[in-house]
This record gives C-alpha cells, structure tokens and sequence, in this order.
C-alpha cells in the first residue's frame, strides 16, 4: 500500500466476539487502534471492548435509529472502523446500511473475516451443510411471518435463523405447526461462552424443552423438507404416481424406495413398488 493509498477515506467493518472475548483477532485490534473513530450500534457496549483492549478511540453511536447519520459521520471520520454488538456487521444489523452510505460516496470498504454466530450454530447442529438459507430474524406477526415459515418448511435446504430469548417458544412452536413436529432442527445458545449448550430433536421436542423460556443469544436451525413428505394441512400424494415421477427423473430403484419410506410407506411396499416403476 503506497502513502496516498494509507491514507484515503476507508471504511472498515470489524467483526468482533460473540461471546470469548479471546476470539477477536489481532488484526481486528490493529483496524480498530488505528481507525480515526469507531462507530458502533451501543456505545457502552464497544467502550468496554475498547477499554479491554487497551485502546482509545472516539465512539459514535450509529445504529438502526441513528444511521441517517451515517453520511456525515463518513465525512467526519475518513478513516471509520464499525462493529456491531457482537459478530460480523451486516448480518442481521444495520450494518448493510453504513456500506450501502459509503459505497454511494466512492469510499473503498474492507470487511475484516472474523466472529459469526450462524456458522458454528450450523455445524452444530448436526443437519446438512452443504446448502443452506440464512433466514436473519423473522417478522413479529402478519402476513410476512406466515409467508416465511410456509417458505422454512417447502425449502429442502436446511433454513438457520436468529431469535431472541423472549419469542423463541413461540417461534419454535410456529415451526412445529408450519414445518411438522417431527422435522428435525437445532437451538444453540451463548456461543463460545461458559454456558454454551446446544439442543437438538425434533421441532415438537424443542418446542416442549423450551416453552418456560431461556437466556443468551440463540440460533435456530431446521433441516430441508425430507422428499416426499407431506406438509401439515398437505394431501397426501399418490404414492405411485410420485414413484413413476421419480423413475422419469433417473432415480435408482434404490432411492425410489428409500424416498418412499421416507414418506412413511412400508418397507416392503416402498421395494415392490420402486421395482414396479423401474422395471422395463
């Protein structure tokens, strides 16, 4: 990096710690040592994390209510590292905001890699990796908060998404009842703290294990619709004919049965009629 480039308008999103404090990285405390200000969503908050550091920078609040600020603050502080209240800015914050801001004023943006809590939550718990939907937090209530549990339980990729501890019960019995009690799914709370603990069962098992409530920071996540089951409120399909449309797609005889059992026929009847489909 040449002087003139050290010294252009920056803005840095700085990932800090979801719960150890030990998981900042080095790099995160040089960015936020040697950043002309560091804006953030609780000042108190951050102030702490500073003071455990060592470190002394101007504080400015700029969080959901506050972010209309966020041109003039970019304008103040050419050089201004952000954290959320805890992990990477701009999941499920308003830090997608700041970047939109400084993008919009020709301010080149980094974003350093670091603490995230869905990630760990994911690989917890257990479900498929390999593809997967970050939900955020869903709406309160309405319309919208149905349209995403419907979409949650029809998606076959595991969903991960953010509650807080007040309306975790009823968010896992909303999915109990959208999804079906025996889909399975997750619930990790207080990642990389003391009491880091994570349940997994079906959604109908979490739902009773939580309903008096709980602490700490939650993630949920909740494994793909399983092919050829039947959503609550569904009819059920004609067992041959998804069988055939199987057959049509390639499938093996093998997986026709397997996929028929995991829609609840029998053995026995799963392997007649997956010969049956395949058979010349």
């Amino acid at each position: 990096m040449t002087p003139a480039d050290a010294a252009a308008p920056r803005l840095w999103l700085v990932p800090t710690p979801v719960g150890n404090l030990g998981d900042l990285t080095f790099r995160a405390a040089e960015v936020l040592r040697g950043a002309d200000a560091v804006a953030c969503e609780d000042t108190r908050r951050t102030g702490a994390l500073l003071t455990h550091l060592g470190i002394s920078r101007p504080l400015v609040r700029l969080d959901a209510h506050t972010m209309h600020r966020a041109p003039a603050v970019l304008a103040a502080h050419p050089r201004l590292a952000y954290v959320s209240d805890a992990g990477t800015p701009g999941i499920s914050d308003p830090g997608a905001e700041l970047v939109r801001a400084a993008l919009d004023a020709g301010i080149a943006v980094e974003v350093l890699p670091g603490p995230t809590a869905f990630v760990p939550a994911l690989v917890l718990s257990g479900l498929p990796t390999a593809r997967f939907t970050f939900e955020g937090f869903l709406p309160r209530a309405g319309r919208e908060r149905a349209e995403r549990l419907s979409a949650i339980a029809a998606r076959p990729e595991t969903t991960v998404l953010y509650e807080s501890p007040h309306r975790l019960a009823a968010t896992l019995a909303d999915l109990a009842a959208a999804c079906g009690p025996e889909r399975a799914a997750s619930v990790t709370r207080e990642l990389s703290k003391r009491f880091e603990e994570t349940a997994r069962g079906t959604l109908g098992d979490l739902a009773a294990h939580f309903a008096q409530g709980v602490r700490g920071e939650l993630v949920v996540v909740v494994a793909g619709r399983p092919p050829g089951s039947v959503l609550p409120g569904e009819a059920a399909p004609d067992p041959e004919a998804q069988a055939r449309a199987w057959a049509a797609e390639g499938r093996s005889a093998r997986e026709i049965r397997s996929l028929l059992m995991a829609a609840g026929l029998r053995k026995n009847d799963a392997y007649a009629l997956a010969l049956r489909v395949t058979s010349p």
